[in-house]
């Protein structure tokens, strides 16, 4: 107890001091700031970043005068480029970058203000609900969406997990044996004309895998499997997992490549064959840039929206049992915002910004894991020595 009151006596010496060394260190960075940049420079920011706050301001406003600021940074930008390309640089570059985080903060913030009226309304239901509370004894999943002015996003929250895991389950074997063979395997010239394919892949609208999922597999599991219905979670998750195969491919395959050459020699002098130096070597050295590509193809799948609009049936409710990928519902987060957006208003309109958010942030831990899991691989490997 004395040793916290006495660090809690301290905190207003240590915050002291911390302002200082703050307020040292940005009178330092103008003082080599105004040393070392031109006044031309130095004005032609001044214009700039004014010119961009202004334009910024003057656009929330909605004055029709945010053409003016817009002009000046365009008349700055172009005489500094002129005459101090390497300052004009800097400042374009760093202009670029205030952009990017900028926009990905007021995408962040508009989605959660807009859910804030479905959470406010339903509570902690919005996300939990099994059985709709304003029906007499409803059965599990019936009336979540919209009956009696009630709304829950369980049903399709079910529907995302089921669809992701089948599609991680068939992406990530499929994707690390493809990366093993084109990164140790394939010989060059097989390598020179798979690779480029399996990157092709990336490039196929998935509207388009959407239709041939629609056409051919939708029909192959009605037709022969007698499915109560033409949509399922199991052919959508198929077809996700083969969209999330160039993105694990290819990052698995950076890792595989990224493991030292001295390590493989040194397991092929000790009187390894190459299949023993891929499996018992390369592959465990790289296993954590291979999870990276296995969560970026899970962040994929995750977020699918054309393909899965275009072949599930968006009935809403919950499998029964939750493993059966057969059965006749099927909706997804991404795909009840796709669906029924355009149509929706009110707190229905909330409620899909409420999934907009769920789905932002399952992706954003992904997208964070595989950063980490990349991170370690090259703390690991040296980075790209």
């Amino acid at each position: 107890m004395t040793q916290l009151l006495g660090r809690t006596r301290e905190l207003p010496t240590r915050l002291r001091s911390l302002v200082a060394r703050r307020a040292e260190a940005t009178r330092q960075w103008a003082h080599d700031y105004r040393s070392r940049t031109a006044d031309g420079a130095i004005a032609m920011h001044a214009l700039v970043f004014g010119s961009v706050l202004a334009s910024f301001l003057l656009f929330l406003a909605g004055s029709a005068l945010t053409v003016f600021p817009v002009l000046v940074f365009l008349a700055a930008m172009g005489v500094g480029w002129y005459r101090h390309q390497a300052e004009a640089a800097k400042a374009l570059t760093f202009l670029t970058t205030v952009a990017t985080v900028g926009v990905l903060t007021l995408i962040v913030a508009f989605l959660l203000l807009e859910s804030l009226p479905a959470v406010r309304a339903m509570g902690l239901d919005l996300f939990t609900a099994v059985r709709n509370p304003t029906m007499e004894n409803p059965e599990l999943g019936q009336g979540l969406w919209g009956r009696n002015g009630f709304w829950s996003l369980t049903p399709m929250m079910v529907g995302t997990a089921v669809t992701t895991v089948i599609a991680t389950l068939i992406a990530a074997p499929v994707g690390i044996a493809g990366a093993v063979f084109v990164s140790e395997i394939a010989p060059r010239r097989v390598r020179e004309v798979v690779k480029p394919g399996i990157e092709l892949m990336a490039g196929i609208p998935s509207i388009t895998y959407g239709f041939i999922g629609l056409t051919i597999l939708n029909q192959y599991f009605y037709a022969e499997f007698r499915t109560p219905t033409i949509g399922t979670y199991f052919a959508a998750g198929l077809m996700i997992g083969i969209m999330a195969l160039p993105t694990v491919v290819t990052v698995a395959e950076d890792a595989l490549n990224a493991v030292p050459e001295s390590i493989k020699s040194g397991a092929l002098a000790m009187g390894s064959t190459p299949w023993q130096t891929t499996k018992s070597v390369t592959i465990p050295a790289g296993m954590s840039g291979v999870s990276a590509g296995v969560l970026l193809g899970v962040g994929r799948a995750m977020g699918e929206t054309m393909a899965a609009t275009v072949m599930l049936t968006h009935t809403k409710g919950f499998p029964s049992p939750v493993f059966d990928v057969f059965s006749n519902y099927g909706e997804t987060l991404t795909t009840v915002i796709a669906f029924e957006g355009g149509n929706a208003s009110g707190l229905q309109m909330s409620a899909l910004f409420a999934g907009g958010v769920v789905l932002f942030g399952m992706v954003m831990v992904l997208s964070v894991g595989s950063q980490y899991v990349e991170w370690r691989m090259h703390q690991k490997l040296g980075g790209e020595r």
